[in-house]
């Protein structure tokens, strides 16, 4: 379960994005409730990859869950986007999220079956809508380090507790977040989505679409 908490690590820059706003502002894109992973998060395991038995997660929360949020002004949503401030009737709309020094917690539970050694990998990508933001490879084991492991990890129930710092300012719209975790021999260890949608306040009566 080790390997969770660096997939999640990388995942969570954009994952706090999976959980910043309250029900009237976001919402969780569930598609098939037998892939959700256990627990307050929007975690899902990836419906069409099959892993190879390394790891069963049992539960992942985050808290807060969720943070507060906050408009942003017109004046500074025109500073953001030309560089100066500019009255804009539709800035209201703009969402931003606003962590006033907080953090996010993540506990992860789960059982870790086959060792995972040196060389393991995610491959973790980004989208905002249908543009995507990020697609990169990350060297999973480096990531462990951030909590003080280190491969390779050997079998057994593991509880797990990180906390990171929330992103300052998220826009509307549905991001999508996959990591598709690998071991060194190429094997799936596991593979974990989330889909939200950050609704602009007042256009739930339009679908809120983006």
């Amino acid at each position: 379960m080790r390997f969770s908490v660096a997939a999640l690590s990388t995942l969570l820059a954009p994952s706090a994005a999976l959980s910043l706003f309250n029900s009237e502002s976001q919402r969780a894109i569930t598609f098939n409730d037998d892939l959700k992973i256990p627990g307050e998060s929007p975690l899902e395991h990836c419906s069409d990859r099959k892993a190879e038995g390394y790891v069963e997660i049992k539960s992942v929360d985050l808290a807060p869950n969720p943070p507060s949020a906050y408009v942003l002004s017109p004046s500074r949503l025109g500073e953001m986007v030309v560089g100066y401030p500019v009255a804009n009737d539709y800035a209201d709309w703009f969402v931003l999220f606003d962590s006033s020094g907080q953090d996010l917690v993540i506990k992860a539970e789960g059982t870790v079956k086959k060792t995972i050694e040196e060389g393991a990998y995610i491959d973790l990508t980004v989208k905002y809508g249908l543009i995507r933001l990020l697609k990169t490879k990350a060297d999973l084991c480096e990531q462990m380090g951030e909590v003080d492991l280190k491969c390779p990890v050997e079998p057994g129930d593991r509880v797990i507790t990180k906390t990171v710092q929330l992103p300052k300012e998220i826009p509307p719209g549905t991001y999508n977040v996959e990591a598709d975790v690998f071991a060194a021999n190429g094997e799936r260890i596991t593979c974990l989505t989330a889909t939200v949608k950050f609704n602009m306040p007042g256009m739930d009566f339009l679908g809120g679409e983006l």
